[in-house]
């Protein structure tokens, strides 16, 4: 993967860039970022960068048949570790090896995927991953071999948020003593959830989302949309060009999302005081907890995401609103004049304890229902 193939973070690529000329490259750097703005792509271009030897910055007259390893992702001193679950091939224990091979299929199809994307490739969305001390060891046994074209290896730890405890204390052993030309590349989207000691011996380089115009350029160049769907797109996206990936596909959790909140609401609005109502919630309540723990996860954030817009509508301003919702019916103008100061703080609370609760493996049926309910009294509050 080459630099000029990633979208956008052009200061960011600029300073690995120079890290990499000048031979001062950390040992230990933490890729901070939101989903979809290629923290992953970069990591990958950067190792490519280093352990080809190329140089211009466009990963050019360097070590041809390396930069074709890349191409397959199967560089042997690239090592890569990743959340993983049970499935039906590997039924204890798993770790990323035993995953190698969907891993880069996955990759290489979409170097921006979510980490939903990746539990629904695997078909496990229902369940949670996570980094586990097998993954260390794998770690190091992998770091503790020479490099096989005597330079540098590189070690990617995507979403490394998902380290276990056991895992995360071994990994802080091998940051505070690297073997020697190693370089680790943690990635993550949420960097309070890494144990302190871990990021205070990296080096942080926080990513923003691609530029509107570069996400609108892509789906142009690679799906030969015309520009006026593509700006459209883009927008909406936020940044994220997975996010924009999938409404161009029309495959977007967002739009299934959409159609929950809606019901949600709406029912919500209804039951005050009325019983039925009351039974359609407690239902809508417990088709949601039947869901993958990511999946709620995800639909929470969106929710969030959704009152934050109707706020921005009720206060008149529309420059800063994206979202259209698409279910019939619903006009996010409608609903606007619902969410306001006396009610907002309080239902930003209930999701964000709601999500805090489902992380970690809280009953999801108790958590919906309670949040559902502590809605219908805010909606209704003057």
């Amino acid at each position: 993967m080459q630099f000029s193939t990633v979208l956008g973070q052009q200061h960011i690529i600029k300073h690995l860039l120079n890290s990499a000329e000048s031979g001062r490259i950390p040992h230990a750097q933490l890729f901070v970022g939101p989903e979809g703005c290629g923290t992953l792509a970069v990591a990958i271009a950067y190792a490519q960068y280093i352990l080809c030897q190329n140089s211009n910055g466009e990963n050019l007259n360097g070590n041809e048949s390396c930069n074709l390893k890349f191409q397959n992702l199967a560089h042997p001193d690239l090592h890569f570790v990743y959340p993983t679950v049970t499935t039906e091939e590997v039924k204890t224990k798993p770790k990323s090896i035993d995953f190698l091979s969907d891993w880069r299929t996955f990759v290489l199809k979409n170097p921006y995927g979510s980490l939903l994307d990746w539990y629904s490739f695997l078909g496990v969305q229902n369940k949670q991953g996570e980094i586990r001390v097998d993954d260390a060891q794998e770690i190091l046994k992998s770091l503790a071999l020479k490099a096989y074209e005597g330079g540098y290896k590189v070690m990617i730890v995507w979403m490394a948020d998902k380290l276990n405890t056991a895992a995360a204390n071994k990994l802080l052993k091998l940051l505070e003593e690297p073997p020697a030309k190693t370089i680790f590349l943690l990635i993550t989207e949420n960097e309070e959830a890494i144990i302190s000691t871990i990021r205070s011996r990296c080096q942080a380089i926080h990513f923003n989302g691609i530029p509107e115009q570069d996400v609108a350029q892509a789906l142009i160049r690679n799906h030969q949309l015309d520009p006026k769907s593509a700006q459209n797109i883009a927008h909406q996206a936020q940044g994220n060009y997975n996010k924009a990936l999938h409404l161009l596909h029309q495959d977007a959790d967002d739009l299934v999302f959409e159609e929950w909140f809606v019901v949600w609401v709406r029912a919500a609005f209804k039951a005050k005081g009325n019983a039925a109502a009351i039974q359609d919630l407690m239902q809508w309540s417990e088709e949601i907890a039947q869901l993958g723990r990511e999946k709620q996860k995800k639909f929470l954030e969106f929710c969030i995401e959704m009152f934050r817009q109707a706020l921005l509508l009720n206060y008149q301003a529309e420059a800063l609103v994206y979202l259209a919702p698409k279910v019939d019916k619903f006009k996010l103008e409608n609903f606007a004049p619902f969410i306001h100061g006396n009610n907002i703080n309080a239902i930003f609370t209930q999701l964000s304890e709601a999500l805090y609760h489902i992380e970690r493996n809280g009953n999801a049926k108790i958590i919906i229902t309670d949040l559902s309910i502590q809605l219908t009294r805010l909606l209704h509050k003057k």
